[in-house]
């Protein structure tokens, strides 16, 4: 599915509203100035407030699981604003999607 591509300094959030990340290895292709992000890069989360009883349970880092299909850079995949990824907590748990709510608006992929 065709969506814009993610980037550093892009807005996303976790399913709790904690703020995701990217700590890229591209540093070749940029859009807005700044790099590409792509399935090979970390996604830390900070300040999700999710807790499981009274017990904190945060989100620590998202994985996206699907990536463009069409658009790689330095032989990995893209992330679009349309890709599906999963939050993580420290011990892996899943808990549930992170969402991109705002990218540069001028290059799609696919």
């Amino acid at each position: 599915m065709p969506g814009l591509l993610y980037h550093v300094g892009a807005t996303a959030v976790c399913a709790h509203g904690g703020q995701v990340s990217v700590i890229s290895t591209n540093t070749r292709v940029l859009v807005s100035g700044q790099p590409v992000a792509t399935l090979g890069d970390t996604y830390p989360i900070a300040g999700c407030p999710f807790n499981v009883g009274s017990s904190p349970h945060p989100c620590v880092k998202a994985q996206w699981l699907v990536p463009a299909a069409r658009v790689t850079v330095n032989g990995q995949p893209v992330i679009l604003q349309t890709s599906s990824g999963m939050g993580l907590s420290a011990d892996q748990t899943p808990q549930g999607p992170p969402t991109i709510v705002a990218t540069q608006t001028r290059v799609v992929g696919e």
